[in-house]
C-alpha cells in the first residue's frame, strides 16, 4: 500500500540530518515522500542577504530532487526566533500541509533539542496531529538532528531516546548526496556537520541495532486502528 509521507523540518538541511536515509527508503518502496520547511535556517546570522535565503531554498530543492522527495513550502517563519510567533500560526501551516497530504506518518524534530525552533516545531507537529475521530496517521516519529539533539542538555531538556531503527545501508550514499548539496552548512572535521560526521552517525546507530547503517527515532505517537 502507497503511504503518504510528511516531514517538517525547521530549516533546509535538518531534513537530511534527520532522516534523509529514510527519505530515500520511502520513495525506493513506492512511498508519496513530502517536505515541510517553516523557516530559512540562516536569516538569524548577522546577514539580511536575501540571495542567502533563495541559495538555502535551491539547495533544499536539490537535496530533495536527490531523495526523491516533493518540497510542499517554504514558510517565512523568523529563523531561530519561532518562540516570539504564536504557536497557534505554526500549528495552522502544519495542518495546512496535514490536510493538503493526508499523510500516515510524519517526522519531525526531537523536542528536547539544544535549538528553541526544533522545539517548537515538534510541539507545533503533535499539536496538529492532535488524535482525533476519523483521522487516517497512525505514526509520528522524532528524528536526532546533528550539532542540535546531541548538544542539549538532560538536566534542562528530555533526552533522546530512539525506539526505532531503519535500515539505511543501501541509501547511506544518497543520504550524503543530499547532505553535499548544502555545501554552505557543511564543516570541517571533527565538526558535527560534516559529511564524515554524517556518516559515523549512521554507522554507530547501525551497529546499536545489529545493522551496517542505520537512522533512529524515538516514537512520540502510534495509533493502531
Amino acid at each position: 500500500m502507497n503511504k503518504q509521507i510528511l516531514i517538517v523540518a525547521a530549516h533546509p538541511d535538518d531534513e537530511v540530518l534527520g532522516c534523509g536515509g529514510t527519505i530515500a527508503r520511502h520513495v525506493k518502496e513506492g512511498n508519496s515522500t513530502h517536505v515541510l520547511f517553516l523557516g530559512d535556517g540562516v536569516s538569524s546570522r548577522g546577514d539580511s542577504d536575501p540571495n542567502l535565503v533563495n541559495a538555502r531554498k535551491k539547495s533544499a530543492v536539490k537535496a530533495c530532487e536527490v531523495l526523491g522527495a516533493a518540497v510542499v513550502g517554504f514558510e517565512k517563519f523568523p529563523d531561530n526566533m519561532f518562540d516570539t510567533v504564536s504557536l497557534l500560526d505554526i500549528v495552522g501551516v502544519v495542518e495546512s500541509a496535514k490536510k493538503e497530504i493526508n499523510p500516515q506518518i510524519i517526522y519531525t524534530h526531537h523536542g528536547g533539542d539544544l535549538n528553541i525552533d526544533h522545539r517548537i516545531t515538534c510541539q507545533a507537529v503533535l499539536t496538529a496531529f492532535r488524535p482525533q475521530p476519523d483521522e487516517d496517521f497512525f505514526e509520528i516519529r522524532a528524528f536526532e538532528t546533528n550539532s542540535s539533539t546531541e548538544w542539549s542538555a538532560y538536566a534542562i531538556m528530555p533526552p533522546f531516546i530512539p525506539d526505532t531503527f531503519v535500515d539505511i545501508t543501501q541509501y547511506l550514499d544518497k543520504l550524503l548526496n543530499a547532505y553535499s548539496c548544502y555545501a554552505d552548512e557543511m564543516r570541517d572535521e571533527p565538526h558535527a556537520r560534516s559529511l564524515e560526521a554524517l556518516k559515523i552517525a549512521a554507522l554507530r546507530r547501525g551497529r546499536e541495532a545489529g545493522l551496517q547503517a542505520a537512522e533512529a527515532f524515538m516514537t512520540l505517537r502510534r495509533i493502531f486502528r
